[in-house]
């Protein structure tokens, strides 16, 4: 035998040799008694480095000993020893070995028994790493076996393998992770990008506690495979026990498909299907579902439900185009047979709003954005999906067309030029009526089962101050037009002036329908044009600003800035005789103090000679401590006061601008730092200033020195009777997030109503008069519900880490019933992902409501 060892090594030097077939001077790799290269690419080389390389050519091994280290291409392996067989061409690899893939990702073993391309070959306590970076995250997998063989670098066999997304316990490497999944046999198909598991288990903390026999998931490389996903559960008592299992389908990288059949054991096969497809410049997607219902009785009949149906469905799609740079386009479509199918069967849709009020909005838009302009064209319907919504009242808005432009005054005048258009076209078809104050009157009030249903509110008596029009039936079309001009001045003692002008006109072309249903008693609320009417508003006005600053070092730099504001314009014309849709939220706090407009909308305009007058004091030190103080009124001058006289809606009234002098209105802010914030405001009677709209609260993150985020508001406001609001409104919401350790957190929130109580005595009132009016049925019965009324409620915690989340949370969410009755939603919901597996939820309904909306009845 004939062993030769590198002088280099002797001399102090690491060894690296570099290797490429067929070696310069006509010999080959076999020549010179070093490993034959079988190349992945042209012009791949083998280099080696070691302390120590060792050439025996009796048995044709070469042998790499200390920190020794293959490269061959992409690929590296790194022993503390290396020997290489030519005869069989394998690569043996002990100590400490570690094979680094092309991708990254990183396989460690005790030894390794490999082909010269390190392709193909076994492992011995085999520790494999696979490393993704998504958009937003890395995720890390891990593989380990006793034992493992490696197919042509395309796939890997484990035997008694396990596989996890979680990162081994620092301190004690060999405690079980979070979850793994524990299987006789593991293959991973890099090629197919595919995990197949056989005869499975789901460890949680090293405890078993699911048994799978096969299963096979995509591994975290892959963002879009065919096969099936998380399955859920379905437990509810008008639907019965039910599974949904989706299956997708990748037809192309940029298109697929989804079906998701639901069995459900009392309502038989809900069908859905979803397809989904991404295009050059954006991308559409369409949902079906539908069901032929076995058992339609579970549900109360028409109009307190779908009892009637057999079968059920409905229809969803959003798209967004971008056509250029400057120009979008899409649209968000729900349709669907009834009102409650979508809640009935838990549907989920991203354009439902949930609270209190359940409504889908379908809408489709042309959306373009200037560098100082927009543009922007929609078209509405909305879809009242309570039993107490009346589809009648909802209107088509279509089209509503805004157009805002900017552009830097004429030289002559400088400033600021600013054009503002809209139009607006509506269509309802029953006018809708609200009660002052807010009555128990109702259309009908069906009986079901001995219980009485009333249903669409109304008016009991129609006419002006007992009766107001939310929306006019009919087609109402306004074209609206502004021209505005400002420009700011300071003068050399600080003094900022602001001139302004504008000029505002509308077009109104309105055919009220007073015919139909209750349409013809619109007249006797209000006096309402009909046909074409028109409204020009010109105003000229000065803002003045005058702040005067000191800075008084650390204790900070503090401003007190006197505000004062004049606008001259002609009295509002035609109030009370047009519709108002857009208009109707009218808030005078301190944000719409300064508002040359304070109305919300384009259906009203402010009118006359008013000033507005105030002032604010702040103070910001040095170590970031910040206060903000402002306080004013609004005073009418001259012409109609806008606001003292209502509309149909009775917009203006019950508002603090009624008056010539307006309520005062004040802020009051705090920030210790940029983490917590107090906040106040206020409006006051302007007679004897009694609080007659209160809000405050704070907002705090307490990071880094403790893991709590709060935030926690007090809200009460006074009667407004002609708004329809009988007695004051009182209530406390509250949240918080309170991260225990890194990794778990608990969270919850509140809505409390402190006048609910005065709800159920109103309510209570009216049930006992109509009894004694007509004494049928069963007296009504008084339950005080308390001063403090959880409207609204939920509470959880969980855990999050890079391989898991889990969280479990109670809901207990405020409905309005069809009986017009409050009652609460209570749920349950747990959460689990497993990262790169997959996540289920789980969501149960709790609690003793006897009925909800268009089902029978609930457990």
């Amino acid at each position: 035998m004939r062993k030769v060892t590198d002088i280099l090594r002797k001399a102090g030097f690491r060894t690296v040799l570099a290797l490429a077939a067929p070696l310069a001077g006509g010999l080959s790799a076999h020549a010179q008694g070093l490993p034959a290269v079988t190349a992945g690419k042209p012009g791949d080389k083998l280099l080696v480095e070691a302390d120590e390389l060792i050439y025996d050519n009796d048995h044709g091994t070469v042998t790499a000993r200390g920190n020794a280290e293959l490269h061959y291409g992409p690929r590296t392996l790194q022993a503390d020893r290396v020997r290489y067989d030519r005869n069989s061409g394998r690569v043996f690899a002990e100590g400490n070995v570690r094979l680094t893939e092309a991708d990254g990702g990183v396989v460690t073993g005790a030894r390794m028994e490999l082909t010269d391309d390190f392709k193909t070959g076994f492992v011995d306590a085999f520790r494999g790493q696979q490393t993704v970076q998504r958009k937003f995250e890395t995720v890390r997998t891990r593989f380990s076996a006793p034992r493992a063989e490696r197919l042509n670098g395309e796939q890997t066999s484990f035997e008694s393998g396990s596989y996890t997304a979680c990162e081994p316990c620092k301190d004690n490497p060999e405690t079980p992770p979070l979850w793994q999944i524990k299987a006789k046999k593991i293959i991973h198909d890099n090629e197919t990008h595919t995990v197949y598991f056989d005869e499975s288990t789901l460890e949680i903390a090293g405890i078993p506690v699911a048994y799978l026999p096969y299963f096979e998931a995509p591994d975290p490389t892959v963002k879009r495979k065919t096969g099936f996903l998380t399955p859920r559960f379905v437990t509810t008592t008008a639907l019965g026990n039910g599974v949904s299992l989706p299956y997708f389908i990748n037809l192309a990288p940029n298109y697929d498909l989804t079906l998701t059949p639901t069995l459900l054991s009392r309502q038989g096969l809900l069908a859905q299907g979803e397809f989904r497809q991404r295009i050059d410049n954006g991308f559409y997607n369409i949902r079906l579902s539908g069901i032929s219902q076995t058992t339609p009785s579970a549900f109360l009949p028409s109009p307190l439900g779908a009892g009637e149906r057999d079968f059920r469905g409905s229809v969803e799609s959003q798209g967004r185009f971008y056509i250029n740079p400057r120009w979008r386009t899409g649209w968000d479509l729900v349709g669907v047979t009834d009102k409650w199918f979508l809640d009935n069967y838990r549907i989920r849709n991203q354009n439902i709003t949930t609270d209190y009020f359940r409504e889908a909005t379908s809408t489709a838009f042309l959306i373009g954005q200037g560098d100082r302009s927009w543009f922007e064209a929609r078209g509405y319907y909305f879809k009242g999906l309570s039993s107490f919504d009346w589809q009648k009242q909802q209107p088509i808005v279509a089209p509503v067309i805004d157009y805002d432009k900017r552009i830097n005054g004429p030289s002559e005048i400088g400033g600021e030029v600013r054009f503002q258009a809209n139009i607006t076209s509506l269509t309802r078809e029953t006018t809708q009526y609200q009660g002052l104050p807010r009555t128990s009157s109702y259309l009908f009030s069906p009986s079901v089962n001995g219980v009485s249903f009333p249903l669409y509110q109304t008016c009991t008596v129609f006419q002006r101050g007992l009766c107001a029009i939310d929306g006019l039936a009919g087609t109402n079309t306004r074209a609206s037009a502004e021209l505005s001009w400002r420009r700011s001045f300071i003068d050399d003692w600080g003094q900022k002036f602001t001139p302004f002008a504008y000029l505002r006109t509308d077009a109104f072309f309105t055919n009220p329908s007073f015919s139909g249903y209750q349409n013809d008693l619109a007249p006797q609320v209000a006096k309402i044009d009909d046909g074409f009417a028109g409204r020009v508003m010109p105003a000229v006005g000065l803002d003045y600003r005058y702040p005067f600053v000191a800075n008084f070092g650390a204790l900070g730099v503090h401003t007190l800035e006197p505000i004062g504001q004049i606008i001259a314009r002609p009295s509002e014309t035609r109030i009370g005789r047009l519709p108002n849709e857009d208009a109707q939220s009218l808030v005078f706090d301190d944000t719409s103090l300064f508002e040359w407009d304070k109305f919300s909308g384009y259906d009203r305009v402010e009118g006359g000679v008013r000033t507005n007058l105030g002032g604010q004091y702040s103070v910001v030190t040095p170590s970031g401590w910040y206060a903000n103080i402002l306080f004013g009124e609004s005073i009418q001058l001259a012409g109609v006061n806008s606001f003292r006289r209502g509309d149909i809606a009775n917009v203006g009234l019950d508002s603090g601008l009624e008056t010539q002098r307006s309520d005062f209105v004040g802020r009051f802010q705090v920030s210790p730092n940029q983490n917590i914030t107090f906040i106040s405001r206020a409006r006051f009677n302007q007679s004897d200033f009694h609080v007659a709209r209160f809000e405050t609260g704070a907002t705090a993150r307490f990071a880094p020195f403790l893991p709590l985020t709060v935030s926690a508001f007090y809200s009460y406001y006074e009667a407004q009777p002609l708004l329809g609001y009988s007695h004051y409104r009182e209530g406390i919401t509250a949240t918080a997030t309170y991260n225990i350790t890194p990794n778990w957190f608990v969270s919850g929130s509140l809505l409390v109503d402190l006048t609910h109580y005065l709800d159920v005595r109103n309510t209570y009132t009216d049930a006992l008069t109509s009894y004694l009016a007509n004494p049928i049925g069963t007296v009504p019965l008084y339950q005080n519900p308390g001063r403090f009324y959880l409207s609204g409620a939920s509470f959880g915690g969980g855990y999050q880490d890079e391989c898991t989340t889990v969280s479990l949370n109670y809901i207990n969410s405020p409905i309005a019933t069809a009986t017009g009755v409050r009652e609460r939603n209570q749920t349950v919901l747990l959460r689990v992902e497993l990262k790169t597996l997959g996540e289920a939820d789980l969501r149960q309904n709790v609690g003793t409501a006897t009925t909800a909306d268009g089902i029978a009845s609930i457990r």
